[in-house]
C-alpha cells in the first residue's frame, strides 16, 4: 500500500533547501544551542479513514557530527504469553508481564550505530531495540535466559503489528548541518503522547539532546464513539446487543421477503 503524502513535509523539506542554498545560516539565536530540531506536525488525528501517515522531522546542528531520532509512544504494562501444545491442544503454559514498555518504538540515523557510538552510550540513552529497557515484573525470581526469550517475544509481538520499527530509518544530511528523517506511523498506532528524542554524537559520546513532544489521538466521530465506550461501558454494551439484535432481524425480515 502506498503511504499517504504529508504536505506539511513537502513544506518542511523545501525550508531547508531555501536555507542550504542560503548558505547553510541560521540565526545565531538559533546558533546558540549545539542542536535544533522541529517537526512538520505535533498532532497526528485518527479518524475512521485512517491507513496510517508520517511525520518529517527536520533540523540543524552546529558542525560536524551524527544524529540520531528515537521515537517512543505512551508506556504501558504488557503480557507476553507461551503457547504449549498439550494433549493435542494449544495452551498458554507460560507467561511473563513487562513493565513501562513503550506502545510504539522507532529509531533512525544517519549512519549504522556501531560506526557512531558504544553499548554503553546506546544503553544509557535507550537508542536501538537491542537497548530498550523493558523490566519483567518477575525479573527478580526468573532465570536471566528466562526473562531475555519473553523480552525477544514481545519485541518481535511489536514488529510484527509494525510498532517497533524492524530496520533503522534514515537520517538524511543536506549539506553538512540540516538534516531530516520520516517516521512512519501505521494505521494501528495506539494513541497518546509520545516522545520524539534527537541525540547529537561526537567522538563516541551524545553531546547534545531535544525532545518534542508529539499526540496521536482520534478525532471526529470516531473519538466520540471510543469516548462514550470508555466513560460508559455498561450502556455502551447494552446499546451493542440491541443494534446487533435489530441489525439480525432487519437482515432476516428482508431476506424472508426476498
Amino acid at each position: 500500500m502506498k503511504r499517504p503524502s504529508v504536505p506539511t513535509g513537502i513544506a518542511a523539506a523545501i525550508l531547508l533547501v531555501l536555507l542550504l542554498t542560503a548558505g547553510g545560516q541560521l540565526p545565531r539565536s538559533a546558533w546558540a544551542q549545539s542542536l535544533v530540531a522541529d517537526l512538520s506536525n505535533h498532532l497526528i488525528a485518527i479518524n475512521t479513514g485512517f491507513v496510517g501517515t508520517e511525520v518529517v522531522l527536520f533540523g540543524a546542528i552546529d558542525g560536524p557530527g551524527d544524529v540520531a531520532v528515537v521515537v517512543q509512544g505512551p508506556p504501558s504494562e504488557v503480557m507476553v504469553r507461551r503457547k504449549s501444545r498439550i494433549a493435542g491442544i494449544w495452551i498458554n503454559a507460560a507467561s511473563m508481564e513487562f513493565q513501562q514498555a513503550p506502545s510504539f518504538y522507532s529509531v533512525a540515523t544517519n549512519r549504522p550505530l556501531d560506526q557512531i557510538v558504544g553499548d554503553a552510550v546506546l544503553a544509557r540513552h535507550e537508542i536501538g531495540l537491542s537497548h530498550l529497557r523493558l523490566i519483567a515484573a518477575q525479573s527478580s525470581r526468573a532465570a536471566p535466559e528466562r526473562v531475555r526469550e519473553f523480552r525477544e517475544a514481545l519485541i518481535r509481538n511489536k514488529q510484527e503489528l509494525g510498532l517497533y520499527g524492524t530496520a533503522h530509518g534514515q537520517v538524511a544530511f543536506l549539506g553538512e548541518r540540516l538534516f531530516r528523517t520520516n517516521v512512519y506511523f501505521p494505521a494501528n498506532v495506539p494513541t497518546g503522547a509520545y516522545t520524539v528524542s534527537v541525540f547529537l554524537i561526537r567522538d563516541g559520546d551524545v553531546v547534545s539532546a531535544q525532545t518534542t513532544p508529539l499526540a496521536v489521538s482520534k478525532v471526529g466521530f470516531s473519538a466520540e464513539i471510543f469516548e462514550f465506550a470508555v466513560r460508559q461501558s455498561t450502556l455502551y454494551g447494552i446499546s451493542a446487543i440491541i443494534f446487533a439484535v435489530a441489525a439480525g432481524w432487519l437482515a432476516g425480515a428482508i431476506f424472508r421477503k426476498v
